[in-house]
Order: C-alpha cells, then structure tokens, then sequence
C-alpha cells in the first residue's frame, strides 16, 4: 500500500479497469448482518483496515477520529442488551403490517460478529486549531463518518464485512465502554467479520422496507 510522501510525485495510473473494480466495490459493500460464527478476522487485517480509514479527509486536518476495539465479552454483553432495548422501544412506533416487517427484521450482527468497532469523535480536539469549523463544526463528526466510511469499502476490499448498529442509545454506550473523555461523541457501532452470504442487494430492500432511489431523483439545479 503507498503512503503519503512529503515530495510530489507520479499519481497511480486510476485506468478504466481499476473504474470499474470500484463501482462494482461501491455496490457490493453493503450492510452486513450475518456473520460466520466462528472465523475471526486477523488482527493485522484490522490493523491495516484501521490505517486506511485513517487516511480519509479531515476538516483542518483535524483527524477527530478515535477507534475502540471491544474485545470484553462483558461490555459486548451490555452493547448488546442496549441494542435489544432501543430495538424494542423502536418497534413499538410502528403499527400494523409495518411493525411485524420491523420484527422479522435482523438488525444487528452483534451475537455473531468476531470484532467490534465503536468510533468516536473528539469534538475538543485542538489538532486543526479549528480550521473549517467557525461556522461549521459538525464538519468534526463528518470527519469521523469519513474514517468510517474508509474502513467500510477497505474491508469490503479484503473480503470483510460491515455492519452499522444505530439502534443503541450512544451516551448508556459511551457508559458502557467506559470511556470518559469528556468530549468524545460515538458515532459508529460497527459489526466486523466475514459475511454469511454475498450480495449488492441492500437487505432491507430485498425483504421490503425500503428500495433505492437513483441519483438522478434527488438532484436539484439552481
């Protein structure tokens, strides 16, 4: 893998092949559920995995972003029930057809996924002394979905998959994970491991809640 150099140098030649490996890269990375119990990532892969995410784009070069390994069976354990009660609290705002498809629905790989990546944000980060926030400073936390985003498609690219677990109450998780920094904000719960099956089909649009809109359907000119 390059790595950045302090002198200019011959770009990567980004060919019409390497194009479309990364629109076919962009379409299978999809939200990952189910797991294969029982097979752990390797270590070093997530360390890799790590340094990539943390190449991605930052406001003021603020790299906000701060990654916590959960590997304590306890802490996972108490993820989860916080998991389990914000899915209840949630099913409970549909009614009907709707809240039985919510009930049927796999909403997190918890249970099965062999790590567990919670990512945070220091919002009180003086790296960047401030560049780009005055008027904006939720550009820190978009920072931070970057380094997330990063990590998604590298892992994809290796075979592993993702999961996205915002069904969770963030401030009991911060609890939980004992972090006690003041000003750190989660804002990712990811399931990492090696997907159960392979598709480019959202789930949720297979079973029916929701399908993809194009682009061109939320393009606007002025």
């Amino acid at each position: 893998m390059s790595t950045p150099s302090d002198t200019p140098g011959t770009p990567p030649d980004f060919d019409e092949a390497f194009r479309q490996k990364l629109t076919d890269l962009l379409a299978w990375r999809r939200d990952v559920r189910h797991f294969r119990a029982g097979r752990p990532v390797p270590e070093s892969l997530i360390a890799s995995l790590l340094d990539m995410a943390a190449l991605a784009p930052s406001v003021g070069n603020s790299q906000p972003w701060r990654f916590v390994l959960v590997e304590d069976a306890g802490r996972r354990a108490k993820i989860i029930a916080n998991f389990e009660a914000a899915n209840a609290e949630a099913l409970s705002d549909y009614r009907g057809a709707q809240a039985k498809l919510y009930a049927s629905l796999k909403l997190a790989g918890l249970r099965d996924a062999p790590v567990h990546l919670a990512v945070f944000c220091d919002e009180g980060t003086a790296q960047g002394h401030g560049l780009g926030r005055r008027t904006m400073p939720e550009m820190l936390d978009y920072s931070a979905v970057m380094a997330v985003y990063g990590f998604w498609l590298a892992a994809r690219a290796h075979g592993v998959g993702c999961g996205w677990v915002s069904i969770l109450d963030p401030d009991r998780a911060t609890r939980d994970l004992d972090i006690t920094e003041e000003n750190w904000r989660l804002v990712a719960y990811l399931c990492v491991g090696w997907p159960a099956e392979e598709t480019d089909t959202p789930e949720l649009e297979k079973r029916g809640w929701e399908h993809r809109r194009p682009a061109a359907s939320v393009i606007l000119r002025r």
